[in-house]
């Protein structure tokens, strides 16, 4: 319902949506259970409405609320640990990171290892307080802001998921009136 909640309010302001999602999170804050997928499931919702491919070598974690905000979630130290151990096993390309959100910066503590590859730029830590700040990471697409009486600028992220969800609605009425004449 999360996601649902963004996808109107960022796209249905003006139109009914032909898309919906939900998915169901159990909220729990410790370990490594609860709701830390959602920013990764919305960003990967965006990128297959708008046909963007996100970038293979940077995982997400992170709570999302209904307005696209990045909240703090738990165990982002072990997180990151593990994702960097996958991609060291894997050998590092200086291409591969983590998102996490802002607020959990202030509370890692990474080991030598990690801190060392940060360090020299071999592996990425972005903390971000928004979808809009993780989606440009992981597209390197500018994500776009809403322009009173012109929308969002050609070339976003937000301008293609606005015009993809627009051509899936024509499509769906033009289905619909075909239904309708028995064709």
């Amino acid at each position: 319902m999360v996601l649902t909640g963004y996808l109107k309010g960022k796209y249905g302001y003006d139109k009914p949506l032909s898309l919906s999602a939900s998915i169901s999170f159990e909220q729990s804050y410790s370990e490594v259970d609860g709701d830390s997928a959602s920013s990764a499931e919305l960003c990967a919702l965006l990128s297959a409405i708008s046909e963007l491919p996100l970038a293979q070598g940077i995982g997400i974690t992170g709570a999302v609320n209904q307005n696209g905000d990045i909240q703090a979630i738990g165990s982002a130290t072990q997180k990151i640990e593990g994702f960097f151990d996958i991609c060291k096993s894997r050998g590092l390309t200086n291409g591969q990171g983590v998102i996490i959100p802002r607020d959990n910066l202030k509370h890692l503590a990474l080991n030598d290892e990690v801190t060392e590859a940060v360090e020299a730029g071999s592996f990425h830590i972005y903390g971000v307080s928004t979808v809009d700040e993780g989606i440009e990471v992981l597209t390197g697409v500018p994500a776009g802001e809403w322009l009173e009486e012109k929308g969002y600028p050609d070339g976003t992220v937000h301008s293609k998921v606005e015009q993809r969800l627009r051509d899936m609605a024509r499509a769906a009425r033009r289905f619909s009136r075909s239904m309708q004449n028995g064709s």
